[in-house]
């Protein structure tokens, strides 16, 4: 089955939710975050679902899987300040958000090692 846009895409999915989560999430950091971890995070989500799409949409496997480890990349530097977060803000529920990266991350991999195959 052929997928007729990169909004089909589970992963582009899940990466959306996973914008919202942190949209959520950053809203409750300390006001003096704004320039540092909530901005830093926000970017970082965002970056994730807008590679996932642009790759897909550039129409070239070769181009999809570079676009998607992109995607990888700035998933590990949302993990980074997830972690970085969790330790600044324990009070803050961080573990939503947490695994549902971890799952994003996987289905990249597999898809990275699929379409490089």
């Amino acid at each position: 089955m052929k997928i007729s846009s990169y909004k089909e895409l589970i992963v582009w999915q899940k990466s959306t939710e996973l914008v919202d989560i942190i949209y959520s999430l950053t809203k409750l950091l300390s006001k003096e975050e704004i320039f540092g971890l909530t901005s830093q995070m926000r970017r970082a989500a965002i970056s994730i679902p807008s590679n996932i799409a642009e790759g897909y949409k550039r129409n070239h496997k070769a181009e999809f899987v570079q676009f998607l480890g992109i995607a990888n990349a700035s998933a590990a530097e949302l993990e980074t300040q997830l972690i970085i977060s969790q330790n600044q803000y324990p009070s803050i529920e961080w573990k939503k958000a947490m695994d549902l990266l971890i799952e994003i991350q996987k289905m990249l991999h597999v898809m990275i090692s699929k379409l490089k195959n």
